[in-house]
Order: structure tokens, then sequence, then C-alpha cells
């Protein structure tokens, strides 16, 4: 099904200051700090409510530390670096202190596998090692663990993550059900909890919770959350009442089991206020379990940057009444998303151009883009000839990143392969592709952002009449089969879907507002137009949203001219073999094939499949 969203780029409205007039408008190759919009940017359009107490929150960052650097829309939105964050931060905090109130600064996990500034490193690096000392320079009150630091267990990288990036927040980060095994003994990663109290005073307890995910390497143990609500520490955790439960966790705040941490924390405390910070999902969400709490979840990839913020009363002296009025009615939220730039920050900070940045944000940017040289990655491998989206355009088309793969593959795979001669059909799926393929310069960092996984390929040989079967009856399969492998793919940490069906019910929210007639819509931008559970606008900045098409789960090389009985190699990605060969057996009955039959196909990883392409096709 096709959705339609205005392509409204015209006419945005400049920033705040006078200074971002002069904008550049060329595009700049290199990974150098923009000191200006590389695009005119809508500032926000209200200022952010601050309440007694404040919550900066991010989440899902997957290594996209340096901005987002393409003039395509929507990326100018998110243009800022993580120095610019912190230097916001820094601002934040201030206004904080003038106004007498509470900020806290959380995060809900996944830093890396996403940009080549977590996973672009030189052979014999680790994963994330190097960005993620970009994230301990800012001073984070609760950190909770994703799925993505449990993929890959090695010795240096367990090292470094438990050794050095842990201790770095002394309590504060957190893996309540996550558990690691180092010299046969397994312990947490982090800590199960903390309590602390704010500089206002309030006593906090906070719980860091991953949702039940599968897909962890060994030597790593996801507890059930269902089974961790029932653990003799967690009923001391919340024995105490504080001023305020803080669960932060890599888990949606939608659709998944937040109610079984809330009800369990409910159950002893019913009124005490709690503040949820969710994340995997990738999309801006939020609700309010009951009147004296709201859950929040903020994005992907620092396209957004989340505020909630509460009207809590004063911190407890010991004396009050738990019968209290005041302990019972409901507490006034508010939350926001926020476009990550310098537009946004500036505004919400009352800074100007020339005032915004502060020598620690300067000096963060500074050691980004340093980074990004010693990982070489403005290496250019060609320049792509116009955008390619991954559900922005049709799929088959000539702009759709799908239609790309599916004709890179057969040609990326087969470079220097003895098989090169051999009929194929290859196939992958969509969700090992991350993201939008933007015109202009592809260099490493794009190579990683689009495809960021890893993966192996590997064959079966197979009939053709039974191989060229495969691929539609991976995207056919029966409702209760989807279902069942959705449940698998989800608890591997595949969240693709779940992104897709929310940018889907946006492009079908306006579709219905405005009809198929594409019309500038009050000038806006693309981008993201939320609607969540939460009263009142969560966008901070107004938007007209991207358009919207319908995209396989699975997607493939084209079929070879050749007869039915003649054998093939059926090439797939390491990730879907359980699936793959489940549907193979089920299409055909002359032969049972099991994973003892799968051979490697290539050295060339999916990481690699469109620098090698690009380095042909696009010079």
């Amino acid at each position: 099904m096709k959705f339609l969203a205005p392509l409204a780029l015209a006419g945005a409205v400049l920033a705040c200051s006078d200074d971002h007039l002069h904008a550049r408008d060329e595009h700049d190759h290199s990974h150098a700090k923009r000191e200006y919009p590389t695009a005119k940017l809508t500032p926000p359009s209200r200022p952010l409510t601050w309440s007694s107490f404040n919550v900066i929150h991010t989440t899902d960052s997957h290594g996209w530390l340096l901005g987002h650097q393409k003039t395509s829309f929507p990326e100018p939105n998110y243009s800022g670096d993580f120095g610019d964050f912190a230097s916001f931060v820094t601002h934040m905090k201030q206004i904080a202190l003038e106004k007498d109130v509470d900020l806290l600064l959380v995060d809900s996990g996944d830093l890396h596998d996403g940009t080549g500034l977590s996973d672009g490193y030189p052979p014999g690096g680790v994963d994330a090692h190097e960005s993620n000392k970009f994230f301990m320079q800012l001073p984070y009150d609760v950190l909770a663990i994703g799925n993505h630091e449990l993929y890959i267990y090695n010795a240096s990288r367990v090292a470094r993550l438990y050794k050095n990036f842990v201790p770095h927040f002394p309590g504060r980060y957190l893996s309540s059900n996550v558990n690691i095994t180092i010299d046969g003994v397994s312990r947490p990663v982090g800590s199960r909890y903390t309590k602390f109290k704010t500089r206002k005073g309030r006593q906090i307890t906070s719980l860091g919770v991953l949702f039940d995910f599968t897909g962890n390497d060994v030597n790593t143990t996801v507890q059930p959350v269902a089974d961790m609500v029932k653990e003799s520490w967690f009923a001391e955790a919340i024995k105490e009442e504080p001023d305020l439960f803080l669960l932060v966790g890599h888990m949606p705040v939608s659709e998944d089991n937040w109610p079984v941490v809330f009800n369990a924390v409910r159950a002893v405390h019913p009124t005490t206020p709690i503040m949820i910070f969710g994340g995997h999902s990738h999309i801006r969400d939020c609700n309010q379990p009951d009147g004296r709490s709201m859950a929040l979840e903020s994005g992907r990839y620092m396209e957004t940057v989340g505020w909630m913020s509460a009207d809590l009363p004063p911190p407890k002296t010991g004396f009050e009444l738990k019968s209290s009025p005041e302990s019972t009615k409901n507490i006034t939220f508010t939350r926001r998303y926020l476009d990550p730039n310098r537009v946004t920050y500036e505004y919400h900070t009352g800074q100007g151009n020339y005032s915004f940045d502060t020598p620690w944000g300067r000096s963060i940017t500074k050691g980004l883009e340093q980074l990004a040289v010693q990982f070489d990655l403005s290496f250019l491998f060609g320049t792509a000839p116009h955008d390619f989206t991954i559900s922005q355009a049709p799929y088959p088309s000539n702009n759709s990143v799908l239609s790309l793969v599916a004709d890179v593959l057969p040609y990326s795979l087969t470079v220097n392969n003895s098989r090169i001669g051999n009929p194929n059909i290859m196939i992958t799926n969509s969700g090992s592709l991350r993201f939008d393929l933007y015109a202009g310069p592809f260099d490493k960092n794009d190579q990683l952002t689009v495809s960021p996984f890893d993966d192996s390929f590997l064959y079966l040989t197979v009939p053709f009449s039974a191989a060229n079967q495969v691929l539609p009856a991976l995207n056919n399969a029966g409702a209760d089969e989807r279902r069942d492998l959705e449940a698998t793919l989800w608890a591997r940490g595949y969240v693709e879907s779940r992104y897709r069906e929310w940018m889907q019910e946006m492009a079908r929210r306006d579709l219905e507002r405005n009809g198929p007639v594409l019309r500038a819509a009050g000038n806006l931008t693309l981008g993201y137009v939320t609607a969540d559970a939460c009263p009142g606008v969560g966008d901070d900045t107004p938007h007209a949203p991207l358009a919207f098409y319908d995209i396989p789960d699975f997607i493939g090389s084209a079929a070879p001219n050749v007869s039915d009985d003649t054998v093939i190699d059926l090439v797939f990605v390491d990730f879907i073999e359980s699936q793959l060969i489940g549907i193979l057996n089920s299409v055909q009955s002359d032969k049972v094939y099991t994973m003892a039959d799968v051979l490697p196909y290539t050295d060339v990883l999916a990481t690699e499949i469109l620098g090698i392409y690009a380095q042909a096709k696009w010079n």
C-alpha cells in the first residue's frame, strides 16, 4: 500500500538567531564540525515546560555522535553532534540551578552498531570502545544496558565494557536482569538497582531493565522480566518508599513488559510517583499508566532528545502522612521530543551561535572529528547518483535502497569468488538495512550506517524449482507462521518492523487528513509527526511526515534463466539461516535440508557489499 506525505521543503523558517542567516548550502563531504546548519531549519514551536523535577533522555544512539550530515531532509533536523549536545546539557544544568529545580540525564542503552564511529574501528579494535569514551564525558545520572551490548562476547570487549565503561558510572550503569560470566562467575554487568539523592534532596530508586532478549551471546544471561520481579533483591530494592521511582530500561514503553515492572512497584507503593524511560523500538512514544506516572521513549540514532518534567511534591522529611491529599492527587507531567540540532539547542538555552558552544562541547566535537580521521571514515567509495531510501520509495524502484541491494548482491558477492560461474539466487532480510543511502559522496561511514551488521553469507546447492520458491514463501508466510517468525526476530532484537509500522501509521494519518494530493503543508520540512497517548503535542518542532511504502521482509536477486532441474547456489545472509532452511523444506520434499548442508559462500560481509559496488559503479 502506498502512502504519501507532503514534500514541503521550501520556505522553512530560519533559526531563532540571525547568525544562522549565514547557513552554508553547499554539501561538505568531510566529517568536520559545521558552525552553522547546512539547511534552513524550523525552530521549536514553544519553550519547554520546566517543573520541580526534569529529565533529559537519550536512547538507541547507535554511534550517531557526529550528527546527521546529509543535506536531504529530514537529515538536517538531526545535524547536532555530541559536542553540541554536551553544550546543551551544560546550559540546561545552569538553567536548572537558576530555577532551583532538579534536572537529571538518563540513557536507555544501545550505544553502537550504527555508524563508523562505533563500528568502523581498524582490525584488532573493539566495537564502541572509542566512541563510548565520549559518552563517558557526559554527566549521566542513570544508564541502562541495551541488547546491542550483548551480541558478541569476547575477552577484550567484555573487559573494556565491564572494567572501564561501567565503573565510570559507579552504581549508575544498571543491568537489573542481565548477567555476565567472568572467570566462571555469573554477576550483573552493572548494578541491579541504585538509590541516590538529587540536588534538591529527593530520594530516587532506579532500575535498569532489558526486554526479554534471546539473541545474547554465550557467557551472558538475560532473565525474563516476569521472573526478575519475583527476585528477593527486587523486593528489597523497592521496599523502602522513595520520592520517585525512576525506571530506565531498554524496553519499549508500549506493547512490552513495562506493565510487569510497573505493577510490581504499584503493588507495594500505590501512589509513589513513577517515571519510565524506555527504548529499543526506535520510535517516539509516550503513555501514562496512571495519574502519578509517565512513560517516555525517545526515538533512535540521536534523531530525538527526550524531555520529561513533573510537578513533584517537595522531598519527604519523614513526617508526611501517606494518605495526605498531596500523596494521592494526579501529578502534572509534560513530555517533549526535541530535534537534536543547534537551532533547537540554542532556542531552549537562550543562547546564540557565538555563545552556545562550551569549551567542553568543543573538545568533544574535536575528539569525534579526530576519531573519524583515525578510523578513515571519509574513505570515498564513489558518488551516489541520487537518494536511495528504505520506505520512502516503492519497492522495486530506482529510488529504493532495497532494489539497489538486490542488484548489488550478485555483483559484490561474486567478486574473486570461485563460484562466479554458478547460477544463483541471493536473499537477505530487509531489516539488515538500517538507514537510507543519500545522494553524493558514499564513504566508509555511509557504508556502515546503511548496513552496520557484519553478517556473513552462506549457501546451499538446490534445484532451481525449489530455490525459486523460497523468497516468495518467506514473504508470504501464513498469519500464524508470520507471527511466530516476527516474535522470534523480535526476541533476537529485530526492531525494524515496529519502526516501519510507526512510520506507516504516521503517513496514514496524514493521508486521511490531507488527502492524496501533495501540498506545502504550511511550508513544513519533512520529519516525524508523532501521535502518542500522552496529552498535548509531543513534537517540539512541527513537521510534515515522510512518504511511506510497504516493503517486504526479505529481498532477493533476480532469478537466473535456467531449467527447473538445474542445481543453483541459494545464497543467504546467516541471520536468516534457520528460517530459510525451514521454508526450503516446506516448498519441496525431495530432500530434508539441515544446517550440515550449509557452506560459506564468500569472505565478503554484509557491511562491505555496498562499498564494493560503489567503487566499481559510482566512479
